[in-house]
């Protein structure tokens, strides 16, 4: 496995690859691997040729007081992690390589950003937006890979490919869980034991969810209070950013439940951790 910190060595050591005909599989990660990240690598090695992942806390999708300096960085593990999963290529970048003096041209998209996170985190896919579209010219995968559990970026991510003609194809797997049903997510680390105990409820909420929503008996207006119910008598001094019920492709809200797929998604604090987390449901 190479580990390559210079946009340079990662062109020319893709582009020998591509010259033998090779897939090339990437996945866009800030570190701090887990089985989600994980998960993700192994669909790429059964689908791809060449394997490569970046890691890079990306400053620009974190806003004024969020947690930048204190995200959870571990090089040495997550080099360890994907050397065993055969990964063959890690672009680790400094952030002077991605964002030279100077810098100023930004990638953002404005339609479904403005929806779930986008109302709470202003600049934040932006930010994601502008960092993917830089990962993408320099890695330029076949395919490129993303998790369920940040569905919204991962549409986003699909609008933006879309839109700019990257010639690329996304990946959007499924969201890897704990036993318990918590979203497996390098932010839990800050949970503490209590915190973690409780953390759980949020998926029960979203299973609740599930469970009145096929029933087709109630208003998505009184799923989303049942929810936060659940949430506030299960989780105390939790801070709920939201619990929307949304149109899976547009990220609206939905006034009524009709046939096809729809989106659960919330967002809550517990303590200094951000989680967020989200299910689909089929209704027939």
């Amino acid at each position: 496995m190479i580990v390559a910190l210079k946009i340079e060595k990662v062109r020319e050591i893709v582009k020998k690859a591509k010259k033998k005909g090779k897939l090339i599989g990437f996945i866009p990660t800030m570190g701090a691997l887990h089985e989600g990240h994980l998960s993700l690598v192994r669909r790429a090695r059964k689908e791809c040729d060449f394997v490569v992942v970046s890691i890079f806390v990306n400053p620009t999708q974190f806003g004024a007081g969020e947690d930048l300096h204190t995200y959870p960085r571990d090089f040495k593990k997550d080099k360890n992690l994907l050397k065993k999963e055969g990964v063959n290529l890690v672009f680790y970048p400094k952030v002077s390589t991605m964002y030279p003096k100077g810098f100023s041209t930004y990638v953002e998209e404005v339609s479904l950003s403005k929806y779930l996170c986008g109302k709470f985190r202003p600049g934040h896919f932006r930010g994601v937006c502008t960092v993917v579209a830089k990962l993408f010219n320099v890695v330029n995968p076949d395919i490129a890979y993303f998790g369920q559990k940040d569905f919204q970026q991962a549409q986003i991510i699909k609008r933006m490919v879309r839109d700019l003609n990257f010639p690329i194809k996304i990946r959007v797997l499924p969201i890897i869980r704990e036993k318990d049903g918590l979203a497996m997510s390098s932010r839990n680390s800050y949970l503490s034991p209590y915190q973690r105990k409780v953390a759980p409820y949020l998926y029960k909420s979203l299973i609740l969810a599930k469970e009145l929503i096929l029933k087709k008996r109630y208003s998505p207006s009184k799923i989303r209070k049942e929810v936060k119910k659940v949430i506030k008598e299960n989780t105390p001094y939790a801070k709920i950013d939201y619990v929307e019920i949304v149109s899976p492709t547009t990220l609206r809200r939905i006034k009524k439940i009709d046939k096809g797929e729809i989106l659960v998604a919330l967002a809550v604090y517990l303590g200094k951790a951000r989680l967020i987390d989200n299910i689909l449901v089929r209704v027939r």
